[in-house]
């Protein structure tokens, strides 16, 4: 049975981990073709048209490889996960259903507007219709955090007579203030994903001096919105959501920090490798009293260690969890660094120039995607050894009758299918990136200076 528990948990975290790479990108494009829409629209200048028929390509193959990943996960649960589904699916099962009806299909109905009915709808329809698949997109992430967010902080349920988990207040479900937090975050963070992709692209056309004007309006909009999305992911969401993780899962906050004994004005951990066999963290580089500051907000505060949980309670995974927090939030810092800095030369007029800068986006576009993984990463595992925390553990949630060989045997055939889909979507998205937003055609420098500056 653990056997099998380690398998269907690995098939999780592999085919959410694979599909999470797409919507992240399509949820931070959606508000970006929202602003490359407004521009047209107070403008009339149709660069910034043609600018967002670009992305609305790239953003077309991204959302169809999205969904193709992401409706096996939904099987998943009553493949893999029939004892969850079964105690909780009066409760997930509300979310689910509101992301499919609602929201999945606001979104794709007027992705295909989008796409296919410019000219019918004319320059407002058209913009109401990127706008709509804005709204579809961001509301679809909403209900899918809110379904994690349940599974993190439950509420809004009874325990019906026989063990099953029972919905009793569906504005509690929704409005968690577990999800409000947590969905704040998970969106700044897609944000970045859609600025670092657009800013990389147009560093890449600067770079390689073609398309150039478009280059610079794709390095604009990317550093200005992904500048503002950076230092919203530090504060307040994430403050906030560490907050929540104080107060509700402090075991989790013990492991993420590596803090394996009670302290007051306890240090926080820059750097170090826990080595939980010995209950301690080795080659530490710590800011004294900074954790008991940022949870409680006093210096010498006492924060609790691993060393104040019963060992059954402890995150089964301590060491992954560590590193994957310290990664989320080490590249999140960089993140701030790299659009502030990039922020300050668009500024002072030197962006486009700075060939050093222009190169540091360009091959910082895959870090988001890694940062947002150790993200979910930490919150997964964090959350562990519950499957609903306080209410299901893990082992009890998996499906009985599916043993570990069941397990591999489609966890291998979903890598091999998954990988020919990765191969599709790299190749698409290079197309349509080395055919540019307008192929066979150029500005002349005085027009692209205008725009520019504009």
């Amino acid at each position: 049975m653990e056997q099998a528990l380690t398998v269907h948990r690995l098939h999780f975290a592999f085919t959410i981990t694979f599909h999470y790479i797409f919507p992240q990108l399509t949820m931070g494009l959606a508000l970006l073709l929202v602003y490359l829409k407004t521009k047209f629209l107070r403008t009339g200048d149709e660069h910034y048209n043609r600018s967002a028929r670009f992305w609305a390509r790239i953003f077309a193959i991204n959302f169809a490889i999205g969904v193709v990943t992401g409706i096996p996960m939904e099987f998943q649960f009553g493949t893999n996960w029939a004892a969850f589904s079964r105690a909780a699916g009066g409760v997930i099962g509300q979310t689910l259903a509101m992301e499919g009806v609602f929201s999945f299909f606001l979104e794709s109905s007027f992705l295909g507007l989008f796409l296919f009915g410019e000219k019918k709808l004319g320059r407002i329809g058209h913009w109401l219709s990127a706008f709509l698949v804005f709204v579809g997109s961001w509301l679809s992430g909403y209900l899918i955090v809110a379904t994690d967010a349940w599974m993190q902080h439950p509420t809004g349920y009874v325990l019906g007579p026989h063990g099953e988990i029972e919905l009793s207040s569906s504005w509690s479900l929704v409005v968690n203030k577990w999800a409000l937090w947590q969905y704040a975050h998970t969106m700044l963070g897609a944000v970045q994903t859609g600025c670092f992709v657009m800013a990389g692209v147009g560093a890449f056309y600067l770079l390689t001096h073609r398309d150039e004007i478009y280059g610079r309006t794709f390095v604009k909009a990317g550093v200005l919105v992904g500048a503002v999305a950076a230092l919203l992911q530090l504060t307040p969401t994430g403050d906030m959501q560490g907050r929540l993780i104080t107060e509700h899962q402090p075991v989790t906050l013990a492991a993420m920090e590596g803090l394996f004994q009670t302290q007051s004005g306890a240090p926080l951990a820059i750097l170090g490798q826990p080595d939980v066999a010995q209950r301690k963290l080795d080659n530490p580089l710590e800011v004294p009293s900074m954790l008991s500051f940022l949870t409680y907000r006093k210096w010498s505060a006492d924060v609790r260690g691993l060393d104040a949980f019963p060992e059954n309670q402890w995150p089964d995974t301590i060491p992954l969890l560590y590193y994957s927090y310290h990664v989320m939030v080490g590249l999140g810092t960089i993140f701030i660094a790299v659009m502030v800095l990039s922020a300050f030369l668009l500024w002072r007029e030197r962006l486009y120039g700075a060939r050093w800068m222009l190169w540091i986006l360009m091959l910082a576009v895959p870090l988001p995607y890694i940062a947002n993984t150790a993200g979910w990463m930490t919150a997964e595992l964090g959350r562990q050894p519950w499957l609903i925390y306080g209410l299901m553990r893990t082992a009890q949630g998996i499906s009985p009758k599916v043993g570990a060989g069941n397990a591999w045997f489609t966890l291998i055939g979903f890598m091999g299918m998954y990988t020919l889909l990765a191969i599709l979507w790299l190749f698409l998205v290079y197309r349509e990136i080395e055919l540019g937003p307008e192929p066979g055609a150029s500005l002349d420098t005085e027009t692209a200076v205008i725009i520019a500056a504009d």
